[in-house]
């Protein structure tokens, strides 16, 4: 299917630990898809960029560190791509931020950098904890998985308050392993208060959100965030709105988008958002 005005703006290449493609394989890709705007937003998780003997820490599911070194050879080669590939592809030097708010100091520099077209604020772990990717639910009780969950959505919020990105990432991540994978069904009710109160942030700082397709391919089969988390930031009056297949490999590249598209779409919305330079420019759907 080609994607023609449609945009995908949250992928990774060999510059990401969990990704093994070659970041001309998915530009080639993103051309055959005749995506209107291509991102590429490589990890860059700010709680592990320095070794992990800096942090004394031990290894554990993410054992992965030195973000520091992946991030400069993403962004140095992802700059030089748009060069490469200028009146080809609308591409986009963008990042995947993790866990700002574990080191501000890191996250400053990389907001600052002016290479940067486009940021995502992610969180994939909390202080206390690995990644959600890495945790072992059976050895919590319900109550202590929603404890997790609860914890999340606080320093979520915290990301919201400090805002330095342009676009908030897949904002119902947890469910990709704990419903899809540990099969452990959540009460999303209880966690609503919370939701809106990081919407009404984004919206007041400016920010966005973006659906992001990649639970329509996994055992979890819905986009995160669903649509009726995406009706609550459209009632809110939410209107910056990001595509994003989180594509680690060319075949994945695209994958959702058009469903998610048309979710957004039957949701309201008139506009999807992707940045050039930090600044949004706007697609009519």
């Amino acid at each position: 299917m080609k994607l023609n005005g449609l945009i995908d703006c949250h992928t990774h290449t060999h510059f990401s630990p969990d990704s093994n493609e070659a970041p001309e394989k998915m530009i080639e890709k993103a051309i055959a898809l005749e995506l209107s705007a291509y991102a590429v937003t490589d990890h860059c998780e700010c709680n592990r960029w320095y070794s992990m003997e800096h942090y004394g820490a031990k290894e554990n599911g993410y054992d992965t560190w030195n973000f520091n070194k992946d991030y400069e050879r993403s962004v140095s080669y992802i700059t030089r791509m748009k060069e490469k590939y200028n009146g080809r592809i609308n591409l986009i030097c963008g990042v995947e931020l993790g866990q700002a708010t574990h080191d501000y100091e890191i996250s400053e520099k990389v907001a600052q950098d002016k290479r940067l077209d486009f940021i995502i604020g992610s969180m994939h772990q909390l202080k206390t904890n690995d990644d959600f990717a890495f945790i072992k639910y059976e050895n919590y009780t319900y109550d202590g998985i929603m404890a997790l969950i609860e914890e999340y959505y606080e320093e979520l919020y915290k990301l919201c308050c400090w805002g330095k990105f342009d676009v908030l990432g897949h904002i119902t991540y947890t469910l990709r392993y704990i419903e899809g994978d540990a099969e452990i069904k959540v009460d999303m009710s209880r966690f609503e208060e919370i939701i809106r109160e990081c919407f009404k942030k984004l919206i007041q700082n400016g920010k966005g959100i973006e659906i992001n397709s990649s639970g329509l391919r996994q055992k979890y089969g819905k986009p995160f965030p669903h649509r009726e988390i995406l009706n609550i930031y459209k009632e809110l009056g939410g209107e910056i709105l990001s595509l994003g297949s989180d594509a680690h490999c060319a075949d994945d590249l695209g994958k959702g988008i058009f469903e998610c598209a048309e979710m957004a779409k039957t949701a309201g919305f008139k506009y999807l958002t992707y940045y050039k330079n930090r600044k949004a420019q706007f697609l009519k759907i």
